[in-house]
């Protein structure tokens, strides 16, 4: 062989050879155009098949991606759902606040409603205490004419308690003497010449001397009721038991032939002056044992009565008793519901009674009934 192909070496081929041959040429050369065209298409396809291996790798990183992604997705989407869930809870607890604020709105209403009402009646009541205060300097200005008013009558009153006093050491110096020498000449005229006189005469020196005498008592009570007004007073605990005790003593001493039988009760107490609280219970003492003297035995009672809110002392007899219709004038000096010849006295005893009583912020009260004794209470 001399270095020539096989396709350049002619053939000689017969003449009836010839179209097959030239067929074959060309279905030659058309496989060699399909291989060529196929060695293209392999081409082709090995760079789609290179792009496809490269889209492959790409898809496997896109989906590594995607899978990343969803991932994240999923996970956005869990921590979503969380944040819902807290959304939700935060949307009911602003639904509670919008509830509980409606109530407090509702209540805001109520309070806005009270506080209008309050100072309408704010309003009123500043009204109220402007009339109040115009009414209080009304008073403050009657109370300060009230007061130097009182001023005044207390030095009208000082000045009458001197003209009083000075009136009390006349009588108890310049009444006294006449009477004593009216009441001693009748006595001495009875002594010296009463065997010259006759019985009417006798008599009527003796009226003089009870008269005079009467006179002095009177005058003697009429100081003993100024001093009782006018004397300062001591306060201090009192056995008003021990007290009265004592005064009944004095009375069944001073007539021992009398029937009267004292109940007294035991430990009986109060405040105040001892020397004027004694003259009240003698007062009141003596004046049971006197209207009891028209009975031959008698019963007389000093004790305690009433409640906590008000309690009370009491002297009851069984004497004469007096006619309540009268009651009013027991306690008035000079007011008397018996004759002198029924029972001696002044009637100012218990005018002195009451004054001390009064003195003591006490009141004193009587009930009777004629022929069925007398009770007086009294407080302190």
């Amino acid at each position: 062989m001399n270095g020539r192909s096989a396709d350049s070496i002619p053939i000689k081929l017969p003449p009836d050879a010839r179209p097959e041959w030239n067929s074959l040429e060309i279905a030659h050369r058309a496989t060699l155009n399909i291989l060529e065209d196929f060695a293209a298409e392999r081409r082709e396809l090995e760079r789609g098949q290179r792009a496809t291996l490269n889209l492959l790798e790409d898809f496997d990183a896109e989906k590594t991606r995607m899978a990343g992604a969803e991932r994240a997705v999923l996970n956005i989407l869990e921590d979503f759902a969380s944040e819902k869930c807290q959304l939700e809870e935060v949307q009911h607890s602003f639904l509670n606040i919008l509830e509980d604020f409606s109530e407090e709105k509702k209540q805001l209403k109520g309070t806005q409603r009270a506080v209008l009402n309050i100072l309408e009646d704010f309003e009123g009541e500043k009204a109220n205490v402007e009339l109040a205060n115009e009414h209080l300097e009304r008073e403050i200005k009657e109370r300060k004419r009230a007061e130097e008013e009182i001023q005044r009558t207390n030095r009208e009153l000082r000045a009458a308690n001197k003209e009083l006093e000075a009136f009390s050491y006349s009588v108890s110096h310049d009444l006294r003497t006449p009477l004593r020498s009216i009441d001693g000449f009748s006595q001495a005229l009875l002594e010296d010449y009463g065997d010259k006189l006759d019985s009417t005469a006798r008599d009527h020196l003796q009226r003089v001397r009870r008269a005079a005498q009467r006179m002095a008592t009177l005058i003697d009570d009429m100081l003993n009721l100024s001093r009782v007004t006018r004397s300062e007073l001591h306060r201090e605990k009192l056995d008003l038991s021990a007290m009265a005790k004592s005064i009944a003593t004095e009375l069944q001493e001073a007539e021992p032939g009398r029937q009267v039988e004292f109940v007294i009760e035991n430990g009986l107490s109060a405040v105040g002056d001892a020397r004027l609280v004694r003259a009240a219970m003698d007062n009141l003492l003596r004046n049971s044992w006197k209207y009891t003297s028209g009975h031959p035995t008698a019963r007389v009672e000093f004790g305690k009565g009433g409640g906590k809110e008000k309690r009370f002392f009491f002297v009851r007899d069984d004497g004469a008793g007096f006619d309540p219709r009268y009651a009013d004038r027991l306690f008035g000096a000079f007011q008397r519901l018996h004759t002198l010849n029924e029972f001696p006295g002044t009637g100012v005893g218990l005018a002195t009674v009451q004054r001390i009583i009064h003195r003591h912020g006490g009141e004193i009260w009587a009930e009777g009934a004629v022929e069925k004794g007398a009770t007086f209470y009294f407080t302190l």
